[in-house]
């Protein structure tokens, strides 16, 4: 059981970049900030950066940000926003940045003071590496928060779902459970991979997200999802 913080807390993993993380914490936040405010989200390494109001930001930060509704300093929400969209590690070496553990444990330690629900969401897939010698499952592992996996529903996503669990279980991490994300409308057998995934997963999804053009219906749809996060025993993965 984690001892880092309060309220119930949670780390968003994907089972590969692209696969709407970002959306699915987002629409999260919004559904609980909606149930039980306050709540609040954090982008511990962000890769690939817009410019605004003279400083570097991340995009899914913002996001992270608006849904949520939190007031705390930049810095917190991102500790590592770094320029270049490209793997962490690479990102990280070109701007002669060393991604530290410790102080993302710091910086999520103070975000979840007073909440009363915690996302910290991941970058790219399960084993995408922050260093040379770490990568963000070693985050996960150090937060010792249940893992959230949002499955990108497409063709492929039975094996890429099933070997991220295997190897968040393999790292001594507890996985609360999943979330599919329709990202490809054509995708087929739609119904037929879902089931599958029930099976292989050992449990239903918390919720399935629909294609949509915009996010504007993410949070009802993910409502009952985020009634269940909020729920939760800070530090239990049930």
């Amino acid at each position: 059981m984690s001892t880092l913080f309060k309220c119930p807390a949670f780390f968003v993993a994907g089972t590969d970049t692209g696969v709407g993380k970002s959306r699915v914490n987002g629409g999260l936040l919004k559904a609980a900030r909606a149930i039980r405010a306050p709540v609040a989200g954090m982008k511990p390494v962000a890769a690939g950066s817009i410019l605004k109001d003279g400083r570097q930001i991340s995009e899914d930060a913002l996001y992270i940000e608006h849904n949520s509704g939190q007031i705390s300093s930049y810095e917190l929400l991102n500790p590592y926003c770094l320029p270049d969209p490209l793997s962490p590690h690479i990102a990280a070496k070109r701007a002669g940045i060393r991604i530290d553990i410790d102080r993302i444990e710091s910086a999520a330690r103070q975000l979840a003071q007073g909440q009363n629900l915690l996302l910290i969401e991941g970058a790219g897939g399960w084993y995408a590496p922050i260093s040379a010698t770490e990568t963000m499952a070693d985050v996960a592992r150090a937060l010792d928060v249940p893992v959230l996996l949002v499955v990108g529903l497409r063709i492929g996503c039975l094996n890429h779902a099933l070997l991220s669990v295997q190897a968040i279980e393999r790292c001594g991490c507890r996985l609360r459970g999943w979330i599919g994300n329709l990202i490809d409308p054509e995708f087929a057998a739609r119904d037929e991979n879902i089931a599958m995934l029930t099976q292989l997963l050992g449990t239903a999804p918390l919720a399935l997200l629909p294609h949509a053009p915009d996010s504007s219906g993410d949070a009802l749809a993910l409502r009952a999802a985020a009634e269940n996060l909020l729920a939760a025993q800070p530090g239990s993965a049930n």
